[in-house]
């Protein structure tokens, strides 16, 4: 009957969703305790928070090198096989969104304010920067340190990155799109749970989720405001010491990322993430433009060899013969990454699951994973080669009085040395301010969706109370450090509490692989086992109507030779 739902198909099952009470309340609690915590006492909750990063950032820092390495082979391996040709919603679903939006959507929300902030740090900070070059490179002169440093900063941000989000997604969005499941963590690992899922283990599982994302959008909010309130003093907009301003910025940051996540995804979020899709590539054209164009192409093609030559050995890179001091770069720095992006594995993974119905698993891995790095790797090419050709080539230095690189007024710093510079820093810090409200509204969306049981439209009032949450916890924060001159212990601690998240969140990651590659390997067993039947019946009734032909040729062979 029309409009009756197919019983047969998971994903035509009306579903009805509510409030887990559990996963909303320990998880507010949780961050309320926290921020309690950091505000009252921030000198010691960051010695203890830091604390405990540290001990376990020590201990298992190779383990992070070593899983997050598995995450790009696993997201190659099932691509490239017959997985990939499974269909993450029902075998007749189209996309829901334009390929563009669809990409906006995802790189906004994946790392694209990052972008913007190291896209001229981190090659500098890796070149010519203060105890920030690599051990492995201090002997290294002008070309070939340049091209260390940014082979260093693409293997930050390019395939391994994008495939820790790879694992979430495809994980959340199989189970959701393909199975029928809620688009939220702990069902993504029905197949290792089992019957536990939907009890107190998948509860844990949600509110680890929950708590990541909320304390990952305000450590960003309140960070990426410094670089916003440095670029204004830059343009001579706003005093250098009116730290005040700080929390006026996070307080409108927050107010439009609220009304953003409260009109949804198909409005506020897609709007915004076009928007700055577009805005950023005004914004790398024009330096490629206006800086030394051709030394930058050049640099393009170079950049992708010595990244793809050396993936290997930068992947499994550990430095254990440089000591104290390699270990302590490789924690501050690549492991420092892997631990950051899992964290925010989960906010990113479930939103990226939410905008794929309807795609293939091996365009959703092409999608999320090579895409973005092509992208990537243009980005710190244009800002990250401008700024190094601006020290090697024109002899200027970027650094500051005590050798080191300012990540705050870097990218301003070399946009300073270029023709329309203030325009250049104008159109930056617009686009910082849209990756934070992108960021904002649909972090606060998912949150949302995992607490209320994973239901792709969650309540509006609940949207508003996550968006506002993890601004009112930045600006709290920004405002306790104002006395000494805007450096926030608290703050840094909620960022190492993001960190400590991601050590129990990288087993969930291997059980979401496990978890897909049975379920991807039992499909498949489903198919062949299908393909198979089909081909016997297509034989057997070949077979058949040969077997007919013969006979009556036999027959008709025969009459005719009894009439002779």
């Amino acid at each position: 009957m029309a409009g009756t739902p197919d019983r047969s198909n998971p994903t035509d099952i009306p579903r009805r969703y509510a409030l887990s009470k559990p996963v909303f309340f320990v998880s507010a609690g949780i961050i309320l305790l926290a921020v309690l915590f950091a505000l009252l006492l921030p000198d010691a909750f960051d010695a203890v928070v830091s604390g405990i990063n540290g001990a376990v950032v020590d201990s298992i820092g190779w383990y992070y090198v070593l899983v997050v390495t598995v995450f790009v082979a696993f997201s190659i391996v099932v691509a490239v096989s017959r997985f990939g040709d499974v269909k993450l919603g029902r075998d007749d679903d189209e996309p829901e969104y334009s390929t563009f939006s669809w990409f906006a959507m995802l790189f906004a929300a994946g790392m694209g304010i990052g972008l913007v902030f190291w896209g001229a740090a981190e090659p500098l900070s890796f070149f010519a920067g203060k105890g920030t070059i690599p051990p492995n490179a201090q002997d290294l002169e002008g070309p070939a340190r340049a091209q260390r440093a940014m082979g260093q900063t693409l293997l930050h941000w390019g395939l391994h990155a994008w495939a820790t989000y790879v694992v979430v997604g495809l994980a959340v969005a199989y189970a959701a799109h393909r199975r029928g499941r809620p688009i939220s963590i702990r069902w993504a690992l029905e197949p290792v749970l089992g019957k536990y899922t939907d009890t107190w283990a998948g509860d844990l599982v949600d509110i680890t989720a929950v708590i990541g994302t909320i304390f990952g959008i305000a450590t960003s909010l309140g960070f990426g405001v410094n670089q916003i309130f440095a670029g204004l003093a830059h343009l001579g907009l706003v005093p250098g010491d009116m730290q005040w301003l700080k929390i006026v910025m996070v307080v409108a940051i927050t107010g439009l990322a609220t009304l953003s996540a409260a009109s949804g995804v198909d409005k506020g979020i897609k709007m915004l993430s076009n928007a700055n899709l577009t805005l950023a590539a005004v914004l790398l054209v024009a330096v490629l433009a206006l800086g030394p164009t051709v030394f930058l192409l050049r640099d393009f093609v170079s950049g992708i060899g010595y990244y793809l030559s050396n993936f290997v050995s930068l992947s499994f890179q550990t430095l254990p013969f440089y000591g104290d001091a390699g270990a302590a770069w490789l924690n501050g720095w690549t492991v420092n990454y892997w631990g950051w992006w899992i964290s925010w594995s989960p906010f990113v993974g479930v939103f990226i699951a939410r905008i794929s119905r309807g795609r293939t698993v091996r365009e959703f891995i092409t999608g999320v994973l090579l895409v973005p790095t092509l992208v990537t790797i243009i980005w710190f090419t244009v800002m990250g080669g401008t700024a190094i050709s601006q020290m090697v080539l024109r002899g200027l230095d970027l650094r500051q009085p005590d050798g080191t690189i300012n990540p705050d007024t870097a990218l301003f710093d070399v946009f300073n040395n270029l023709p329309a510079g203030p325009l250049l820093s104008g159109i930056a810090i617009l686009l910082v301010t849209i990756f934070f409200i992108t960021s904002a509204d649909s972090g606060a969306f998912v949150v949302d969706m995992i607490a209320h049981g994973g239901d792709p439209q969650p309540p509006r009032i609940t949207r508003v109370f996550w968006a506002s949450a993890s601004g009112l916890i930045a600006a709290a924060l920004i405002a306790v450090a104002l006395p000494s001159g805007g450096d926030s212990a608290g703050m840094a601690g909620l960022q190492a509490l993001a960190l400590v998240a991601a050590a129990p969140f990288s087993v969930v990651m291997i059980g979401m692989m496990v978890s897909v590659w049975r379920e991807l390997r039992r499909e498949l067993t489903a198919i062949e086992r299908l393909e198979r039947k089909a081909r016997q019946r297509e034989f057997a009734e070949e077979y058949s109507d040969a077997f007919v032909d013969r006979v009556t040729d036999q027959v008709v062979d025969t009459l005719s030779h009894r009439r002779r």
